[in-house]
């Protein structure tokens, strides 16, 4: 059990100002302009969260999750049970849990930790073999299901173009399993016409930059992915790739698709990328 493990019976105690009104747009911890902390839910992910490269801050839950979650630090991994017996432990009921974070957690367990710097684009690329590039992904369950996927299939890191979304956002984490805090990713600089420039730097490290688009001038998926390194390049929900990005792109590429149908999930689209890749 956690040395440190505290009661708290007042959800306005402000040792749990760290997961307050997640709910609230205005003011939830996680958004990058306030604390800026990565808020991590549930059983499986905040094991992952003190496992990862961000400084854990605390652990809120119930009395049952906690205990449960030292059983599993027992036998987990030892960096993260050293990193979650470093930090304070609030047990709270359901109720007090719920009056702090402004709805009711089933899932009981919280844990809160600070960003850390993002790794250089070198650390990401370096020995990769598979990348995936953002360009306009705006929504964070399609991140976090993204990063989930990418983990899963071999994606060894992503990059994000501009106008993408906040990829530690609590549902981008929640949705990608915590995958999101374990697999490389770094932000290309530019703005929303100028990002793509950065890709000729992958082009000159050996990267083939393959853009999903169910356009016209695309090949089969399949041939796409036939080269020793493979940059996937996805666009945002709806529109898809600018055309800025298709023009910087080595090939278009398109899934075959039945008649009638245009286009998937931009998720889903990648997850089928990542799927034809993995089995070169």
């Amino acid at each position: 059990m956690s040395p440190r493990r505290i009661r708290v019976d007042d959800p306005a105690d402000p040792r749990l100002d760290d997961v307050r009104d997640l709910n609230r747009s205005d003011s939830r911890p996680d958004l990058p302009g306030g604390k800026g902390l990565v808020i991590a839910e549930g059983a499986l992910i905040v094991p992952r969260l003190a496992g990862s490269r961000f400084p854990l801050r605390c652990i809120v839950g119930t009395p049952r999750r906690l205990d449960a979650l030292d059983d599993d630090l027992s036998s987990g991994d030892p960096a993260a049970r050293e990193a979650a017996l470093s930090v304070p432990w609030f047990e709270v009921d359901r109720p007090v849990l719920a009056g702090a974070v402004g709805f009711d957690m089933h899932r009981g367990l919280l844990g809160a930790a600070d960003r850390a710097p993002e790794p250089s684009l070198a650390e990401v690329v370096d020995g990769a073999r598979t990348l995936l590039i953002l360009e306009g992904v705006g929504d964070h369950e399609n991140i976090g299901a993204m990063f989930r996927n990418a983990a899963g299939m071999g994606v060894d890191g992503v990059l994000f173009g501009a106008a993408c979304a906040d990829p530690l956002y609590r549902r981008a984490v929640r949705v990608s399993m915590g995958h999101v805090l374990r697999l490389p990713f770094a932000h290309l600089p530019g703005t929303t016409t100028t990002w793509q420039r950065s890709l000729e730097g992958l082009r000159k490290r050996g990267f083939r930059i393959v853009a999903m688009t169910p356009g016209e001038g695309a090949v089969d998926l399949w041939d796409a992915m036939a080269h020793e390194k493979v940059a996937i390049l996805v666009g945002a929900e709806g529109p898809g790739l600018t055309e800025h990005a298709m023009r910087a792109a080595d090939v278009r590429a398109r899934i075959p698709m039945a008649d009638g149908t245009d286009s998937l999930n931009v998720a889903t689209a990648a997850a089928i990328g990542f799927y034809e890749r993995l089995r070169f």
